[in-house]
């Protein structure tokens, strides 16, 4: 690879490959597309959650996050993983540098919303990791949907992929806890954390079914 000298305050000189600016150019472009992909898909699922409230008389979708991946957290994990550090192995191999996460109040509501996605004629689901049918071994709930939507740009069509989770609230409560208390550097007696984790996790699991349960009684009374 060839390279040419940079001047930096007039008496360092370095030496870089002659295509990192396109480079560097080429991967804010595709950092862009990322971007306008989570807003493509925050646009449909705003609009999806403002139909059902005029269905239902109800916003089953709580909260909408939304996150592109930094650059180092796209490094870490290329490297975590034994990928190549390319710009193609970023498109080739990583499904989550764009994520939107949803919120809903009822377990019901995250397949209601899975079911409209699926009718959508432009995204097309790449992968569905069900996690609240099969929870993980840490009684972590939550369902994920991998997607590939198209976003327009001035200079023609481009295709991006975004990972999309789903949970209720008590899941997203647990989530956002868990992670905070097992990353603590001094955790010592981890085993005896995660059997309180489990446990946790399986209570609040029987508290969304049993609220969802409430809630379709008072539905049916109501009728």
């Amino acid at each position: 690879m060839s390279q040419h000298e940079v001047v930096i305050n007039h008496d360092q000189i370095y030496k870089i490959p002659s295509d990192f600016i396109d480079q560097a150019k080429r991967f804010k472009r595709q950092m862009l597309i990322y971007e306008c992909a989570v807003k493509e898909i925050t646009t449909k699922l705003d609009v999806l959650n403002t139909e059902l409230a005029h269905m239902d008389s109800r916003n089953p979708i709580s909260t909408i996050k939304s996150r592109v991946k930094q650059p180092d957290s796209i490094l870490n994990k290329l490297r975590k993983e034994n990928l190549p550090l390319t710009l193609e192995s970023i498109d080739e191999n990583l499904t989550d540098v764009a994520g939107v996460r949803l919120i809903c109040s009822y377990i019901d509501d995250i397949y209601t919303v899975v079911q409209m996605l699926e009718s959508q004629d432009d995204i097309r689901i790449l992968e569905v990791k069900d996690y609240i049918q099969r929870p993980k071994e840490n009684g972590y709930r939550s369902l994920h949907l991998i997607v590939e939507i198209p976003i327009f740009l001035s200079a023609g069509k481009e295709y991006a992929k975004v990972e999309i989770q789903m949970r209720t609230i008590a899941m997203d409560f647990w989530a956002s806890l868990e992670h905070e208390i097992r990353y603590k550097k001094e955790l010592s007696d981890l085993e005896s954390v995660s059997k309180d984790l489990l446990e946790c996790a399986n209570t609040i699991s029987k508290t969304d079914e049993k609220m969802m349960a409430i809630r379709n009684e008072i539905q049916r009374r109501t009728k």
